[in-house]
This record gives structure tokens, C-alpha cells and sequence, in this order.
């Protein structure tokens, strides 16, 4: 096996490791085989484009760095402004975690929760400690090569335009964050799995993933609005849940220093973002046990518990599919939809951002009081929930089960029409739904019950816009091709050419606006449009599917 210039390196801390009771040389040797194996995985950044052949010769990760080093090019402005270090360098701190949090939580969950650990070394004489130890270290140094690409850059033109200092400070405020970052993933892993296991558990930590995915964009613009700009110049106004936003800790640290502001406010927060991710490691090195005692439980399935169907259910699906078949079809894809963990890591995502999305462009849009938000057309902003319809109907099409696919050519089906309705249907239903009805009462609630006829023509475009998106994109059996075979940047083209749809939606919907009982004409329109559209879309034979 190759011998590693990282682990040259870590050699040189080898009597720092024996202190704390680590098998230094046993330690090596497992994280040489580890990134060994790595050579096989595929960051998720780039998990559409690798080909297997390269997998099984080169770290792909290390060859995904470069577009972490043009994401560091985006702080460069921060480091360049004034001398408002507080502010501009919260930001900094603040986008470089955002990054660095969802390159872990995408690529090292797989790292932290590895159960292939205690299968193949425990029954071994290894110290517990140094296989935990080891498995801690290959996440670190991943995540050193990423902090690297991400900010060395602007580090270096922070060492030329701030001095020293500034460049010291900044270089241990990243390496505080990274522990944190780390450590706190590990701790919210570890209160997962102290109460749930088996199939469950791994349910769990896709929400728990997609959830931290949607709080760190979320906590990012709490971060932004902590800040008011008043004739150029910023301001900040102190309030208490601005100590749960760590960026602003290191920010502060960086006001310390730099510009000698001792404040209470200041020295609290750097206090805190020494502390915490020190505490937070002492923490981790206890409960480590517990965490890998409950690491067993992924490998427990448990017994699937039987769910009673209620009376409304069926008698709603009759309303929505119309044949047996296209009952059939539905309850299937909505089935693999609620099941399928591959898919629900790739689309959950998507779902939860463009829940997001709209009340982001809201919050930016208004800093003036809720009367002036309520008599206003920003509720035009939801039309932004439309645009990852097109990229998860794509995604309709892969299945990590995909090898059963074949049960489409024996089937007697007489029609390819009910096995795309009902699908289309069940992507509305199961998925869209949900997450506009979420959108809409928090809209409703901003806007008042005024805006309802305009949320229901929109859910109706929305209705529309799959079905163009269908018409337009390529045909294709649902679930019926892996992951492996995904390549977004195919798509491109044609997504935004899709988004223009979405436009002219939003477009006329804001001139209907306008015109007395205008919104109730276009709700007429829009109904008639999509009952012609969803007679015709669906009329497809054998011939026209790919694959």
C-alpha cells in the first residue's frame, strides 16, 4: 500500500497520540487502509460525473478540491473590506462554515457511522480507543484538505493585506470551527442513535441531514441580518439568540485583537468560541463509547410494525386516480418515494431548499414592518418553490433498487399512460404537496387570506409546470436506473430553458394582479390549461422510452 505524505506528517505527533494511551503504529496502519479505500469513493459534489474505472485508481475527493479553492475565491472580498472585523469576517466565518458543514454532513456521515470498524477490529486485540481515534483522524484529515482548498487562498491575501496577527488569528478561528464542526456532527449522531435503530435510525439521520443542511442556510442569513447598514456604515444590535450563531464568536475574536474592543459582547463570544469546541472534544472523548456501542444498532432491521389504513385514504385515492391501474402505479412510486433512502437523500434536499428559498427572498426584500409586507405582491416569490420540479422529475427515474425493473416488461400492462400519471401524480401528492401547503400557511400568515385564490392558481401552475417538464424532458421507466448513472450537467440546458415557463407563470400572474377579478380569470385559465395538457402528455408507447 502506498505510504501517504499526510501520514509522514501525522508521524511527527506520534508521542502526542501515545500519551493519550493511542496505539500510534496500529493507528497508522488502519488509516493507511482507510485511505486506501477512499481511492474507491466519490465526494458527493462529484458523484454524478466519476466513472468507475477512475474510482478505482485515484482519491477522487482530492480531485474534487479545486472547486472548494473557486468557492474560497468568494471570500476574498470579506477579507478586503474595511477594518469592521466583527462584521466582515463573521461573514467569512460564516460562509466557510456553511461549506465545510455540508461537505461533512455529505461525504464523512458515511465515515462517522461505519460499523465495518467494529466487524472486522474489535474481535481483534485493538485498543477501542485507538480504532476510535483513528476513525476521528481520517475525518480530520479530509477535512484539513478541504479547509486548505477552501481558505488558503484568502488567507494568504489576508497574510498580505492585514499582517501577521490577522493571519494567525484567522488560522486558529478555522481550526476551532473545523473541531466544532466535526464534533458537533458526531454529538447529534450520537443522540440519534441512542434512541432509535435499524431502518429507522437510517431514516433518521437522512432527515437529521437534510435538516442541518437547511439550518446552516438558514442560521446563514440570521447571520447576515445580525447586521444593519445605516449611511454605509454597519451597526449591530445585540440580541441573545445571536449566541447560538458560531461564526459571530470568531468574529468577535477577530474585533478582539485587531481593534482592541474589549466589550462585554466581545469578550463573551470569543471566550465562547474558544471554549466550546474544547468542551465540545471533551464531551465526544467521553461519550464515545456510548457512541460506538449504539453504532450496533445500524446493523438491526428490527420488525416492520403493520400500519393500519384508514377508511379516507382509499377513498381519496379513488378521487385522484381515476383506474385500478393508475391506483396501482401510484400507490408504487409513492411507496419507493417514502422508502427508497438513495432517492430521499438526493430529492429531501431539493425539497427543503425550495421551502426555504422563497421566505429567504422575503426576508431580504423587506426591512420594513409586517403592514407594509402584508399589502405588498411578494407572495409572487413562492413561484420559486417550482423550479426543483424539473430536477426531481429526472430523478424519478433512479432507484437504488433499479435492478427490479424488468418487472415492467412481464407485466400486462396494456398502457404506459396509468403508469406516468400515477407517478406524476404521486411526485404532486406525495412530495410538491406537502411543501407547498407548508409554504402557503406560512404565506398565509404573513399576507392574510386574501392571497388564497393566488396560492391555489399557483399550485395549479405548479400542476402544469410538471407536466411540461414532463413532455419536454426524456421519457423513461420511473426507478428503473441507478444513481451511479446520474449526470446533472446533461440537464442544464434544458432546465433553464424550464425556468422561463415558471417565469411567464409569475409574469402573468402578477399582470392578472392587476385587474379586477383578474386572479379569478386566470384561475378559469389555468384550470382549462392543465386538464388540456394532462390529456395529451401522457399518450406514450414503448418505442419513445429511453433505455
Amino acid at each position: 500500500m502506498q505510504d501517504y505524505r499526510t501520514l509522514k506528517l501525522l508521524d511527527k505527533f506520534e508521542n502526542l497520540f501515545c500519551r493519550f494511551g493511542i496505539d500510534y503504529k496500529i493507528m497508522r496502519n488502519i488509516l493507511q487502509v482507510k485511505l486506501t479505500m477512499d481511492g474507491r469513493r466519490v465526494p458527493t459534489i462529484f458523484s454524478q460525473n466519476a466513472k468507475k474505472k477512475d474510482q478505482e485508481t485515484n482519491n477522487q475527493y482530492i480531485k474534487s478540491l479545486w472547486i472548494y479553492v473557486l468557492f474560497g475565491l468568494f471570500m476574498i472580498p470579506f477579507v478586503l473590506m474595511g477594518d469592521n472585523y466583527l462584521f466582515q469576517m463573521s461573514l467569512f466565518y460564516g460562509i466557510f462554515t456553511f461549506f465545510s458543514m455540508t461537505s461533512m454532513i455529505s461525504d464523512f456521515s458515511s465515515v462517522l457511522l461505519d460499523i465495518r470498524d467494529r466487524n472486522i477490529l474489535f474481535p481483534k486485540p485493538v485498543d477501542k480507543r485507538t480504532i476510535s481515534m483513528a476513525k476521528m483522524v481520517h475525518v480530520l484529515i479530509y477535512l484539513s484538505f478541504l479547509t486548505i482548498a477552501l481558505a488558503g487562498i484568502p488567507l494568504i491575501v489576508a497574510l498580505i493585506k492585514h499582517g501577521f496577527l490577522f493571519f494567525l488569528t484567522t488560522v486558529l478561528s478555522i481550526i476551532l470551527i473545523d473541531l466544532l464542526i466535526v464534533v458537533l456532527t458526531a454529538l447529534i449522531y450520537l443522540f440519534v442513535l441512542r434512541f432509535f435503530d435499524g431502518e429507522k435510525l437510517k431514516d433518521i439521520i437522512n432527515y437529521v441531514q437534510i435538516l442541518l443542511s437547511l439550518g446552516i442556510m438558514v442560521g446563514y442569513q440570521l447571520l447576515v441580518r445580525s447586521f444593519e447598514f445605516i449611511d454605509l456604515s454597519i451597526s449591530l444590535e445585540h440580541q441573545w439568540w445571536q449566541v447560538f450563531i458560531f461564526p459571530m464568536w470568531y468574529g468577535a475574536m477577530m474585533e478582539v485583537i485587531m481593534n482592541s474592543n474589549a466589550q462585554l459582547f466581545h469578550l463573551l463570544f470569543t471566550l465562547l468560541g474558544i471554549l466550546m469546541p474544547l468542551l465540545s472534544i471533551w464531551i465526544y472523548i467521553k461519550l464515545n463509547p456510548v457512541f460506538e456501542q449504539n453504532l450496533q444498532k445500524l446493523s438491526y432491521y428490527g420488525k416492520a410494525k403493520e400500519k393500519r389504513r384508514g377508511k379516507f385514504g382509499p377513498f381519496l385515492l379513488r378521487i385522484i386516480c381515476r383506474t385500478d391501474e393508475e391506483r396501482a402505479f401510484f400507490r408504487f412510486a409513492g411507496s419507493m418515494m417514502k422508502n427508497e433512502r438513495d432517492f430521499k437523500l438526493k430529492v429531501y434536499p431539493s425539497l427543503g431548499f425550495s421551502a426555504v428559498i422563497p421566505l429567504i427572498f422575503i426576508m431580504n426584500g423587506f426591512n420594513t414592518n409586517l403592514d407594509q409586507l402584508s399589502t405588498s405582491k411578494s407572495f409572487l416569490t413562492v413561484y420559486f418553490s417550482l423550479i426543483i420540479i424539473p430536477t426531481i422529475l429526472v430523478l424519478l427515474k433512479f432507484s437504488g433498487k433499479y435492478k427490479g425493473a424488468w418487472i415492467y416488461r412481464v407485466a400486462p400492462i396494456k398502457q404506459l399512460k396509468p403508469m406516468f400519471s400515477g407517478t406524476i401524480k404521486a411526485f404532486i401528492y406525495k412530495l410538491y404537496l406537502p411543501v407547498y401547503l407548508f409554504i402557503s400557511i406560512i404565506f398565509i400568515a404573513l399576507f392574510g387570506v386574501r392571497i388564497l385564490p393566488d396560492l391555489f392558481v399557483v399550485f395549479l401552475n405548479a400542476c402544469t409546470f410538471a407536466v411540461i417538464c414532463f413532455m419536454v424532458l426524456k421519457k423513461f421507466i420511473p426507478f428503473s436506473a441507478s444513481f451511479d448513472d446520474y449526470n446533472q450537467n446533461s440537464n442544464v440546458a434544458i432546465f433553464i430553458g424550464l425556468m422561463l415557463f415558471v417565469a411567464l407563470f409569475a409574469g402573468i400572474h402578477y399582470a392578472a394582479t392587476l385587474i379586477s377579478f383578474g386572479i379569478y380569470i386566470y384561475l378559469v385559465i389555468a384550470i382549462l390549461c392543465l386538464g388540456t395538457l394532462w390529456k395529451l402528455a401522457f399518450n406514450i408507447s414503448w418505442d419513445k422510452i429511453e433505455g
